[in-house]
């Protein structure tokens, strides 16, 4: 372990975790990186959040369903990534667009899922990525599950880590999870997106606890909370969970439980409208913490970055991006009928009278009669 995995023993009732400012000035004990590997973290993050505007357009524009965006969390979800090894595996809730593309989840394959295409829900096998989780906090137990297989297996080169919402603090099956994983010391690390709102529900409404991370206490497992838009303050804390995950101290356990502390800039979905239940104050103020140009400020100052190379970046991205939807949206799109594939190795009854009733309403009608003027 290294030396600094004291970070993770902090109260975690004690000021967030922290190492660059809002202003982009590094306040804290900054990771030893590779030039290369922080510019790399500012792509991404750039990357995903020109994608997440691209998505948006395309959904407005009815060419692809509900998408759920994730501008304001690209420093939680690219530094979590980074911080991962090879062989660890992410199980994903249904925001992490920018994460699953670190681990090797193509753009194309995110569009593809939230079009309604079931290729989109399949994963390079190299990636170890589970599938996108839609229903809250459904994935938590699947994710102490898996490491507790492979612990039973005697690996010890995986850590497991989990997303979720601040809102699935509130489900059963994160209770469940989490008490479990304490129990049978499992390789997690539980990682809470605390952006504020589940929806429409603030994070005051969700619980009276000072912190979401102090819920880790009570399964006898360190919580930690950290600065979420702040991708170096998160990189940190997520390797050393990762690391003690896989290699405890003595005394230690190797679960922990992260709350990134941040803010959705955008809806919850693109069928959500939150004017209706926060203010444009708010967002503004919470606009000024945007994890992007605090890093690209404090890579300016290193000499790491210039404004040649921003534009260079940007131009590629924007090229990246479009090629990933030029490609999604030259895959044939599903046919109906795939509605009744790939939950069932063989239709339960029910399943197989609805689709053969909807096949001969097909007969009948055509499909012509199911589709909105």
């Amino acid at each position: 372990m290294g030396p600094t995995v004291s970070v993770l023993e902090r109260d975690p009732r004690d000021d967030m975790y922290r190492i660059l400012d809002e202003d982009g000035t590094a306040v804290g004990e900054v990771p030893d990186l590779e030039e290369e590997t922080l510019v790399g973290m500012y792509r991404h993050m750039k990357l995903a959040r020109h994608f997440d505007k691209r998505a948006v357009s395309l959904q407005r524009q009815g060419r692809m369903g509900t998408y759920p965006p994730l501008s304001g969390q690209e420093a939680s979800q690219i530094g979590s990534a980074y911080a991962l090894d090879e062989d660890d595996w992410m199980i994903p809730s249904y925001r992490e667009h920018g994460g699953a593309l670190v681990r090797g989840l193509p753009l194309e394959k995110t569009l593809l899922y939230w079009m309604g295409h079931e290729a989109g829900n399949s994963a390079p096998e190299e990636a170890n990525i589970f599938p996108v989780a839609v229903p809250i906090a459904s994935q938590i137990p699947h994710a102490t599950g898996a490491a507790w297989a492979s612990k039973l297996r005697g690996e010890d080169d995986k850590a497991f880590i989990c997303y979720f919402g601040d809102g699935a603090t509130s489900e059963g099956d994160f209770h469940e999870g989490l008490n479990f994983a304490g129990v049978f010391d499992t390789p997690n690390v539980f990682f809470c997106n605390n952006n504020q709102w589940a929806i429409s529900v603030p994070r005051e409404r969700q619980t009276k606890s000072e912190t979401l991370a102090q819920k880790a206490t009570a399964y006898g497992f360190e919580g930690i909370q950290v600065d979420g838009m702040d991708p170096l303050a998160v990189y940190e804390v997520t390797r050393e969970a990762v690391e003690k995950a896989k290699d405890p101290d003595e005394g230690q356990r190797r679960p922990t439980m992260i709350e990134a502390v941040q803010y959705r800039f955008g809806a919850h979905t693109t069928a959500d409208d939150p004017s209706v239940y926060r203010d444009e104050e708010e967002v503004e103020r919470w606009r000024q913490k945007d994890p992007i140009p605090r890093l690209e400020t404090y890579l300016k100052s290193e000499g790491i970055l210039d404004d040649d190379r921003i534009e260079g970046i940007q131009e590629s991205i924007e090229a990246q991006v479009a090629d990933a939807i030029d490609a999604a949206e030259s895959t044939a799109r599903p046919t109906p009928d795939e509605m009744f594939e790939s939950a069932y190795a063989e239709l339960p009854d029910r399943l197989q009278k609805q689709y053969e009733q909807f096949e001969q309403l097909r007969e009948e009608l055509g499909d012509e009669a199911f589709l909105e003027e």
